[in-house]
């Protein structure tokens, strides 16, 4: 009978041998975590290698994703779909191991991570999720939703500013679920940590209102098993566990060094910690007696069967609850939602005013919200500046059943990936809102969300030098561009209520994620026929077409529409032919088939403008050889957003200018 340290044992030599075949990779983090892996993984763990997606699993995040083969040992020896020809094949092209852990290429991965310190932070959003999920649906003495967060985290983890965000919030939120394992063992790839890391770890996480355990022994079954036991009692703090480890533990020429971390430990140094371990098994081969006793296919069918059965139960009592339940968990949408939605969309066109997109999307909010119960979200203390609060928001911290808006504190980058991790738990669709020039502090998380992709819609408002007297620092310039160029993400710029409503409608359809980008000056409420109308979610359309077919173009997005329908008009009475075409969304509309593209850009029209409150580069390809761009490719002024829009050349008479020019050279070629 295999003891704990076999067990554990085991962890070590698949991490060591995949590394070194490899000849690549992390081996001293999971030979360091294995104890600690072994009695969480064995002896507390909820789950079902069998359904890698059952809803009342315990959620498990690698946050220091380095150390991956520690991962892919639990799920390869508990029984999760991962071969050992897949271990054998670690960090190659298309294996199921990659060098860090990404959701959906290896089954048990509930998220990607290795940017240190998001995993922390997608772990605080599950352990959030589970709780508001546990306020809506536990009733009348049925408690279907009840399970926990566990996270590994290392020293890096604790160093990125993203884990201050997120673990503040946790204490604020009393994740008494989340439960967190410090791997203390003072190395990082540098060599010893207590050169620039000496923070007071334990008293930083009880200001947060965590539970602190300190000082337990990691390599120590009992000591772990009886913090567990006192994390796992405390029901109103998240706790963390400070667990004193020896990286690479059980080499004996390289353990407690930074020589472990990030390279193989060598063939001698292999050699010589199977010897020193005890381990005498070839490389890739784990005895039958400690297979059989890793496996946990048994009884995670028989706690996944025990959790069905008290779900029907809990569905006999409450049909429409237990519906919902499901329908959320599924990631499908209410059934009426596209009838719904779309009679609001007609609704909106007939009805809309001139206001600023950020109130145009907050009229989506008000409007959509309600079909919604899984909506979720919230803002970086600008609530009232981005709108994001609509008439059916009940904060998540008052921990009632209808609980759907978080307050989230100037924590920019945290919020965006706690919500990254409200949407890989499930049952949600979370929202998450800033100005646009503070993506830039959440930027690695937009891009996680794209990598992942999961459906997170990045809300961000004050789009342009339209923001006015708060000046350049303030005045996001480059940043749709930016965002533009994220693969898997969505960005829309619209440029009226109805258009805002369609974005936020593609957004929550779309199961990647979404930036919708709004601005704070006020914008035209433009006609459409219902043709038109349908064209929106197509990304880009002709607007205003000239009759008798056009002689121009004017390409624009956002609070730039108002201006090229002037232009127009104004070019229209000098008996120059110019359609406007909206584009909302270029990348979705380079997406749709060249005979659409070629209606809304007729390629015989060569004279064609485009205009944007922003840097000019992603125009290029969509005005052709003879065209022109009306941009600020440079930073903004202090100054009233009137007088900024005129001192960058966004006026009518400079885009007819343009337009006039355009034409010239288009004739003379």
């Amino acid at each position: 009978m295999p003891n704990r340290t076999d067990l554990a044992n085991a962890i070590r030599a698949l991490s060591m041998d995949a590394v070194q075949q490899a000849n690549s990779g992390h081996p001293g983090m999971p030979m360091g975590m294995a104890d600690i892996a072994e009695v969480l993984w064995n002896d507390n763990l909820k789950h079902n290698p069998a359904n890698p997606r059952w809803a009342d699993r315990d959620r498990f995040v690698l946050s220091n994703g380095h150390g991956s083969m520690l991962l892919y040992s639990l799920l390869h020896l508990s029984g999760y779909d991962l071969p050992m020809s897949e271990l054998r094949n670690f960090r190659q092209l298309h294996s199921k191991t990659p060098g860090h852990p990404e959701y959906g290429e290896t089954p048990g991965v509930e998220t990607t991570t290795g940017p240190l310190g998001q995993g922390i932070a997608n772990a605080v959003g599950m352990a959030l999720a589970e709780k508001v999920l546990a306020n809506r649906f536990n009733r009348g003495g049925h408690t279907v939703v009840d399970h926990h967060t566990w996270v590994f985290l290392g020293d890096g983890c604790l160093m990125e500013g993203v884990s201050h965000e997120a673990c503040s919030l946790a204490g604020r939120f009393g994740l008494g679920k989340l439960i967190a394992f410090w791997d203390d063992n003072g190395i990082s790839i540098d060599g010893e940590v207590e050169g620039w890391f000496t923070d007071d770890t334990p008293a930083r996480f009880e200001a947060y209102g965590w539970q602190v355990i300190r000082g337990v022994d990691g390599h120590d079954a009992v000591e772990l098993q009886q913090a567990i036991d006192t994390a796992r009692a405390e029901n109103a703090r998240p706790t963390l566990i400070c667990a004193r480890t020896v990286i690479g533990f059980g080499s004996p020429n390289k353990q407690g060094t930074e020589a472990t971390h990030g390279a193989p430990l060598g063939a001698d140094e292999v050699a010589a910690t199977r010897t020193n371990l005890g381990w005498s098994h070839p490389p890739f081969e784990i005895p039958s007696e400690i297979a059989a006793a890793w496996d946990a296919r048994n009884a995670g069918a028989q706690a996944e069967a025990a959790w069905r059965e008290k779900f029907e139960a809990y569905r006999r009592d409450f049909a429409g609850l237990a519906e919902e339940f499901e329908r959320r968990m599924s990631g499908a949408l209410p059934d009426d939602w596209a009838e719904r939605s779309t009679e609001i969309l007609s609704e909106l066109q007939s009805t809309g005013g001139d206001v600023a997109t950020r109130k145009s999307s907050q009229i989506a909010l008000n409007a959509f919200g309600p079909l919604l119960p899984e909506l979720i979200g919230g803002s970086a203390d600008l609530a009232g500046s981005n709108n994001t609060i609509w008439s059916g928001s009940v904060d998540v911290n008052e921990g009632t059943e209808g609980g759907n808006y978080i307050y989230f504190g100037v924590r920019e980058f945290g919020m965006t990936a706690i919500c990254n991790g409200l949407a890989l738990h499930g049952g949600f669709i979370p929202y998450n809102a800033t100005f646009l020039v503070f993506s830039d502090y959440a930027r690695n998380a937009v891009r996680m969300s794209a990598l992942l992709p999961v459906r997170n819609i990045h809300v961000y408002t004050h789009d342009s030098i339209g923001l006015g007297e708060d000046g350049p620092t303030h005045q996001p310039v480059e940043h749709v561009a930016s965002l533009r160029l994220i693969p898997n993400l969505q960005v829309w710029r619209p440029c009226d209520t109805v258009e805002s409503a369609v974005a936020w409608k593609a957004a929550i359809e779309n199961s990647a994620p979404t930036a919708l980008v709004f601005t704070r000056q006020g914008l035209p409420h433009q006609p459409r026929s219902t043709a038109q109308l349908e064209n929106v979610a197509r990304g880009g359309y002709l607007l205003k077409e000239a009759d008798g077919g056009a002689d121009a173009l004017i390409l624009a997005s956002g609070s730039e529409i108002g201006l090229a329908v002037a232009a127009a008009e104004e070019l229209s009475a000098q008996g120059i032919r110019v359609s406007v075409v909206s584009m909302p969304n270029p990348d979705l509309f380079r997406q749709q088939e060249q005979a659409y593209r070629d209606s809304v850009l007729p390629p015989a029209v060569r004279a064609r403008v485009a205009v944007e409150a922003g840097v000019s580069a992603c125009w290029a390809g969509l005005v052709g050889d003879h065209g022109q761009v009306i941009g600020v490719d440079r930073f903004g002024a202090s100054a009233p957003a009137k007088a900024l829009f005129e001192h960058y050349g966004l006026t009518v008479a400079n885009v007819s200018r343009a337009v006039r020019e355009s034409l010239a050279a288009a004739q003379d070629n």
